[in-house]
């Protein structure tokens, strides 16, 4: 399938973020068994999987929110920017002022500026001074989002990020995040709707138990299973996780 959103090339680029080995066991349980890529600046890789596969466990090692129990979480050039799947905003504050109180966390230099600029960036320049609690499921991902940019983070970490928005919402959210990436910004997002991974991902990663079934791009995990790329994805992945007994 012929890519639609094409992302920078960076074949000889140092690499934006370098993961290897990343292991997580809770007790006698492995959560995240020895996980290694590489992601090029402005690529976009989906983490896949069936559930508690350890898509959210890795995300949130390679966010700093959970200590790894073996490997190194990753290698980035620049800041990692991290956007959980509930959003982490205060609902009952305003748009300028959550992003205000969230860049004054961070200690940035000059928060002022820096609100300005995401407000812009986002696209809620009109919501500004809109309380939280009152806007449309999609602008409070915005607002999730742009909490995640305010260190103008090179790698973009992204929980489910569609998982509560419509058909339209989520159209209007995919447009912005591919934007981010036209720009350089990686970005790793895990979805368990696997047609996000097809449509948007440049690479995708299976995960199942914890262990990398897969690495590479959608088209090949395809041809794994028909043999050659097919135009049906969610039925191809649903076999060859069934292929590998899962």
């Amino acid at each position: 399938m012929q890519e639609r959103y094409p992302s920078p090339s960076s074949a000889e680029a140092v690499p934006a973020l370098r993961v290897r080995d990343l292991t997580r066991r809770f007790g006698d349980r492995v959560a995240v068994q020895e996980v290694s890529f590489e992601l090029a600046a402005g690529e976009r890789l989906a983490v896949i999987g069936p559930n508690g596969a350890g898509k959210t466990t890795l995300l949130s090692m390679l966010a700093g929110v959970l200590a790894p129990s073996g490997g190194e979480a990753g290698e980035v050039t620049g800041r990692i920017g991290w956007v959980p799947q509930q959003p982490a905003v205060y609902s009952k504050l305003s748009v300028a002022e959550n992003l205000r109180l969230f860049a004054r966390l961070e200690r940035l230099p000059d928060p002022e500026a820096v609100v300005e600029e995401m407000l812009e960036q986002t696209g809620l320049g009109d919501r500004r001074d809109e309380q939280v609690s009152r806007l449309s499921g999609g602008n409070q991902q915005r607002l999730n989002i742009a909490i995640g940019l305010l260190s103008h983070p090179s790698v973009l970490l992204l929980d489910e990020p569609s998982s509560a928005l419509d058909p339209r919402q989520r159209e209007r959210l995919w447009e912005f995040i591919l934007g981010l990436s036209r720009q350089g910004t990686s970005v790793v997002y895990s979805t368990h709707n696997v047609l996000e991974a097809d449509r948007y991902a440049d690479r995708v990663l299976v995960l199942g138990d914890g262990e990398v079934l897969f690495l590479g791009r959608p088209s090949e995990l395809a041809a794994t299973v028909s043999g050659e790329a097919g135009p049906d994805f969610e039925g191809a992945f649903v076999s060859f996780l069934r292929a590998r007994g899962h």
